[in-house]
């Protein structure tokens, strides 16, 4: 195999395996293992608790991306977890040992090579290992501008850290990698999929619903202790800005994708509008995001229906987009 080089990309998962099958040689975007693997989702779960605030995700689970990409490219891919710390240490060895690359899962707060603003408590960060060199682990950490290093003792306390999505030492690598596939089956059955799951999801706290759930609770903060308030609205813009990519990040990513779709497509004009309407949609994401930010700081009182409402109108400019989707023909 040809030397690694690392790259950087914008979210970790769907980075690692952009940097996993192109190293394999078979040549896949970011965006499109994004598209392709249905990562873009949206939930809020207030009986999950991240760092004691409700989980507010705005994509797939966990592994979700890694498991899609096996499943709808038909690549065998093994996943490995483990019973033992010592048992992930000695079999992550063996890997490299063998040349091969490895992905893994772990908590940011224990790399060491992350800086303490990006330090917190995250157990579902993904990030390639590819070599072990002077007691170093070398790490290909697609969120970073370059490769970095990391002491075996700060790896494996990052790869079997406890509490929500504990990863237990999760490792994944291919076992075979075709050079080529038909992207356009795969494009067109996973796109009416996302569109239908965002617009139709049967539960209230996922998909669209999810997102006007979370409108009607920030509009309940009103009657909430002030404190409580600020850190339930802080909470929504570091999920959504500061972990991975965010709603806006994964937004324009999916919106990347569209388009990269839409070129395969002989430049299909509907793939291409959804692509530009989902940007706007991106683009709203972020200005909520500033509004909360900025009302945090202010002095004055919090304007809940404002911020409410914002919420309720980035819902129904998404469902325009996934709307438009449906309408998508191959």
């Amino acid at each position: 195999m040809a030397e690694f080089k690392h790259t950087h990309h914008a979210h970790c998962e769907s980075g690692v395996i952009s940097s996993m099958l192109s190293y394999h040689g078979l040549k896949i975007s970011e965006p499109m293992v994004f598209g392709i693997s249905n990562a873009l989702n949206f939930a809020y779960i207030p009986f999950v608790k991240i760092g004691g605030m409700p989980l507010v995700a705005y994509r797939s689970l966990p592994k979700s991306i890694v498991k899609n990409i096996k499943n709808n490219l038909k690549i065998e891919m093994k996943l490995e977890t483990f019973s033992s710390q010592k048992k992930g240490e000695d079999r992550l060895d063996e890997l490299l040992d063998e040349g091969k690359i490895v992905g893994a899962q772990g908590s940011m707060y224990w790399l060491e090579y992350v800086p303490d603003e990006l330090s917190f408590h995250f157990n579902a960060h993904n990030f390639l290992i590819y070599a072990n060199e002077e007691e170093k682990y070398l790490i290909s950490d697609p969120v970073f501008q370059d490769a970095v290093k990391c002491s075996k003792k700060s790896l494996s306390k990052s790869r079997f850290s406890k509490g929500a999505m504990a990863p237990k030492g999760l490792l994944y690598y291919p076992i075979n990698v075709p050079k080529e596939i038909d992207l356009k089956p795969i494009i067109a059955k996973n796109i009416k999929k996302l569109a239908k799951n965002m617009l139709k999801t049967p539960v209230p706290i996922a998909g669209l619903k999810g997102l006007r759930y979370l409108a009607k609770s920030i509009l309940k903060l009103k009657n909430k202790d002030k404190k409580y308030a600020k850190l339930f609205l802080g909470n929504i813009v570091r999920m959504q800005e500061e972990i991975g990519t965010g709603g806006a990040g994964f937004r324009f990513m999916y919106a990347s994708f569209l388009q990269e779709a839409s070129e395969l497509f002989n430049d299909n004009i509907v793939l291409s509008d959804a692509s530009k309407m989902m940007l706007e949609v991106g683009d709203e994401y972020r200005e909520f995001a500033l509004t909360i930010a900025k009302s945090i700081k202010s002095k004055k009182d919090i304007d809940f229906q404002s911020i409410s409402d914002m919420l309720k109108n980035i819902a129904d400019n998404e469902a325009k987009v996934y709307k438009r989707l449906l309408e998508f023909k191959a």
